[in-house]
């Protein structure tokens, strides 16, 4: 029974031992932020998920708004960002979704430049300026490679669950500590993409200004059970003004 339970033990270290080593094989540094990141695939892998999951994406919001002037301003706005700033001399092909959802104030990206607007966001905005800073923001999540590092420390803490699991049946406490560690990502990744949407925004001539009045709209759409940031993967907007304003200064907007 004892050499069994040594066995175990012993499995369960390579096992960890072994995500370790996949982790510091595949930390790069991302040419567009400057930031060391753990990434499992290639900007090719990343494109292929986002093109799969797109319908499926759409559908859930209720399908694409039925209006192509509306698309095309949508496209016009997001395609001036692109090809204004970093964002063009990257592998990913960028396209511009506007979903029929009115309740749903939302907008989101998939790996590899599907980028995804609610028409009950896009309804609420006052201006191209505040549809430039929620796309520029969506686009910095893409350039970010924020979905493809979550996949990678996903993947790595599910293998060292597992380990944990073989060697001394801890493999709740370790997936716990990797859903902090992904919470904590996500936060971290918001005030990138608000960073590299002001950089964007700059390029293209469009006032940064009006990405704080897109989190004013956030903020009223939240009402006064807005969660405190503590409980959420999102920063408080609060906090995001902060950064936006401090993000100005720095680019010179």
């Amino acid at each position: 029974m004892r050499s069994s339970w040594k066995i175990r033990i012993l499995i369960g270290l390579a096992i960890v031992a072994f995500a370790f080593f996949k982790k510091c094989a595949n930390t790069v540094e991302n040419p567009y932020t400057g930031k060391e990141q753990v990434i499992s695939l290639s900007p090719e892998e990343e494109i292929a998920i986002g093109l799969q999951s797109a319908p499926q994406m759409a559908q859930e919001y209720g399908g694409l708004y039925p209006d192509q002037k509306m698309q095309a301003y949508v496209d016009m706005v997001g395609n001036k960002l692109v090809s204004s700033s970093a964002a063009r001399d990257t592998p990913y092909q960028y396209e511009f979704h506007l979903l029929a959802d009115p309740n749903t104030i939302n907008a989101f990206a998939l790996p590899g430049g599907q980028i995804f607007i609610t028409y009950a966001l896009f309804s609420k905005l006052e201006n191209e300026d505040q549809l430039a800073g929620v796309l520029g923001h969506e686009i910095g999540h893409v350039l970010g490679r924020h979905s493809a590092e979550r996949i990678a420390n996903t993947e790595f803490w599910q293998t060292v669950s597992q380990g944990a699991s073989v060697g001394a049946d801890a493999g709740g406490l370790v997936s716990g500590i990797g859903q902090n560690v992904l919470l904590g990502n996500g936060r971290g990744d918001e005030l990138e993409s608000d960073d590299l949407g002001v950089r964007f925004m700059i390029k293209s001539g469009y006032n940064p200004r009006e990405m704080i009045g897109v989190m004013e709209i956030l903020k009223a759409a939240a009402g006064p059970s807005n969660v405190p940031e503590f409980q959420s993967t999102h920063p408080d907007p609060d906090n995001r003004i902060e950064n936006i304003e401090a993000s100005i200064v720095k680019y010179g907007g």
